[in-house]
């Protein structure tokens, strides 16, 4: 019998822009004035992405980051100095000319944008909050000349928007997980996951497996994987990894990952297990450019043993997918590993101790 548990509950890992959110929502119940700060725009190098958030209350306390720090705290002495006492919201610029640049972080001649919104009640900060956690994509509209906000919930391309009029967020799970098998790798996995914003889905047929050491924000489900996959009607912001290390189980979803338009399909095993899942795989009729999709052994070279280290491994290599960075082949494990196969010092080829466990070749 399929059990399935997909509401998700209380995350015990917030992603960045949700615990920005909260302790907005937290200043303002305590009577607080809240300046939420949210990028909109940057040029040449930047370390916060578009749409990153910082909340500075009316007493210079901040929560979260747009820069490396010197904007942060260029904007705690503004507020410190003059306190929030706008009403609508504002654009402010840092980093036009290369003074600028070279006084706040950024890189020469590099530029930053961002929007300055004093919360209040009909910022509907709440709401937002819920609808994220309720697994709801949603977007956020801020009318700029009035402060009003609304809400979008179909189909949004791109997370941030300007026109000069209204400035657009979209907020909730832009990126989908789906992680085939309940072990302890998958509990540090899903754990960091949470963490990068993903919303997740832990697949596990088999009853001995228990997920009670699974953060309550992972959705469980007990059906077969490549029903799993089919259910989840993956799509370019999805990635899926397989960590059974049972072919009756791992190929399963995989077969059907690899058909899809995800942008990351990786499986933990030994060299000599991808190899030979790869030829098995070529039985479903799943063609060349499919199978060479796959990742695997999942993960860059970083010299891990541990869970968590795996863990770090294989997201590392996930990360870098989602931004579209590409890697080197050296960082891949199997091509460094077979580079080190060739060096005196290297480890004994007889086991393969990065990312499989521990399993013999």
């Amino acid at each position: 019998m399929t059990v399935r548990v997909s509401e998700p509950r209380e995350p015990e890992m917030d992603s960045v822009d949700l615990q920005v959110l909260k302790t907005s929502i937290n200043w303002m119940s305590q009577k607080s004035g809240v300046l939420l700060v949210t990028v909109i725009k940057t040029w040449g190098s930047s370390p916060r992405p578009e749409g990153a958030m910082l909340a500075i209350r009316d007493d210079g306390v901040v929560v979260g980051s747009v820069s490396g720090g010197c904007i942060e705290d260029d904007l705690i002495i503004k507020v410190r100095e003059h306190g929030i006492t706008r009403r609508s919201p504002e654009v402010l610029t840092y980093g036009v000319s290369a003074d600028e640049a070279h006084r706040f972080g950024l890189p020469c001649g590099g530029t930053i944008q961002l929007m300055l919104e004093p919360l209040h009640d009909g910022s509907e900060v709440t709401r937002l909050v819920r609808e994220i956690e309720s697994g709801n994509l949603i977007a956020r509209h801020l009318d700029v000349e009035t402060g009003r906000v609304t809400f979008d919930t179909s189909h949004v391309s791109s997370r941030v928007s300007y026109d000069e009029k209204t400035f657009t967020v979209v907020h909730g799970p832009l990126y989908r997980l789906l992680v085939i098998g309940a072990g302890q790798l998958t509990d540090y996995l899903t754990q960091i996951a949470l963490g990068l914003g993903y919303q997740i889905t832990v697949c596990d047929p088999r009853e001995e497996y228990l997920h009670e050491t699974l953060a309550p924000a992972v959705a469980i489900t007990r059906e077969m994987p490549d029903d799993a996959v089919r259910a989840m009607n993956l799509d370019a912001r999805c990635a899926v990894v397989t960590l059974t290390h049972d072919p009756k189980l791992d190929d399963l979803a995989l077969m059907e990952a690899l058909r899809t338009p995800a942008f990351y399909v990786g499986a933990i095993g030994s060299r000599s297990n991808n190899a030979a899942r790869r030829e098995r795989l070529k039985l479903f009729d799943l063609e060349d450019a499919q199978i060479s999709r796959l990742r695997g052994p999942a993960g860059l070279y970083i010299g891990s043993k541990t869970p968590p280290e795996i863990a770090l491994s294989i997201l590392a290599e996930m990360t870098a997918a989602k931004n579209g960075v590409p890697l080197s082949d050296l960082v891949g494990v199997q091509e460094a590993k077979e580079r080190a196969d060739g060096r005196p010092d290297s480890l004994p080829r007889s086991v393969e101790f990065l990312n499989s466990s521990c399993q013999l070749v």
